[in-house]
């Protein structure tokens, strides 16, 4: 009984948006459970996954929901819309940076899969940072490509 307790009190030391150590433990139908801090259980939907992901992997994630039922969702990103946009602005940008030609030839028009690949995000994320860099006025949106405008 003391040991049940002592676990329900240390589950409540997670909060939302906790940066955690996953260890990915079996592949389901909805994504992958995992070990949070070698203590928790807890589930990773697919539709939060953009790498490739092997059992026994060790992957850094944050906590996303603790539900009523004491289950746990994660995902591999930073929660909370500050850091997420953040992150997927600079992933873009380095993209640009990186590239030879200074552009990139990935549209709000390209297809979920092809960002998915070559960004490594989800469409919705990579329209957002766009949209971001653009207002930012660092960006040109071609008709087959975002271009890097140069200082």
């Amino acid at each position: 009984m003391d040991l049940q307790e002592d676990s329900q009190e240390r589950e409540m030391n997670l909060v939302e948006g906790d940066k955690v150590q996953l260890i990915i433990e079996t592949e389901t139908n909805l994504g992958y459970t995992v070990l949070i801090n070698d203590e928790f259980d807890g589930l990773l939907f697919r539709s939060e996954v953009f790498e490739d992901l092997e059992e026994n992997m060790e992957v850094t994630g944050y906590i996303k929901n603790i539900r009523e039922d004491g289950k746990i969702d994660v995902s591999l990103r930073p929660q909370g819309f500050r850091n997420v946009i953040g992150s997927d602005v600079e992933k873009v940008l380095q993209k640009l940076k990186d590239s030879r030609e200074g552009f990139i030839l990935l549209t709000d028009k390209s297809s979920p899969d092809s960002i998915r690949f070559h960004m490594k995000m989800s469409k919705k994320a990579f329209k957002k940072a766009v949209g971001n860099l653009y207002k930012q006025k660092l960006i040109a949106i071609k008709e087959d490509r975002i271009e890097l405008i140069k200082e």
